[in-house]
């Protein structure tokens, strides 16, 4: 397994992802995509079926979905990206990215510090499978333990 850190400066990113691993720049640039939010581009780096399963099991059809579900949860949430991983399969590669989210509740009320950490495969240049875990559930039931 490789790993881009993130201490790296973006462009010493940019660059190790780009020259090491095309998966893992197909995932950065979905998620740069999907944090403006674009759906559009972000459908892009996915393919027709992908599976993508957010927490608690949310099944999300497209990007589309994606973004609808964080307009509900958030007024607005960005990524701080923190490190990729990958490993290489025989017919894919498994990208892993984590950092925490940041950001603004419905209340106004804004946070940060809140983990997450994404699972991708990637198949033939496109992102097949998605999965979504982070903090932000359990900063909900428990507002206490949330960061400011």
């Amino acid at each position: 397994m490789k790993a881009i850190s993130g201490t790296d400066t973006l462009k010493e990113r940019v660059k190790k992802m780009e020259y090491e691993n095309e998966a893992v720049q197909i995932v950065s640039d979905f998620l740069e995509a999907s944090m403006k939010p674009d759906p559009v581009k972000a459908a892009t780096y996915m393919s027709a079926d992908v599976r993508i399963t957010f927490t608690g099991g949310r099944a999300m059809p497209t990007a589309k979905e994606i973004t609808a579900f964080n307009a509900g949860r958030y007024r607005w949430v960005k990524k701080q990206l923190g490190q990729f991983d990958w490993t290489e399969h025989h017919d894919h590669t498994v990208v892993y990215s984590n950092g925490t989210l940041y950001g603004e509740w419905p209340d106004g009320k804004s946070f940060s510090g809140n983990r997450y950490l994404d699972r991708f495969e990637v198949r033939d240049g496109k992102i097949t499978r998605m999965d979504v875990w982070n903090d932000s559930a359990e900063w909900i039931l428990a507002p206490e333990i949330a960061k400011p």
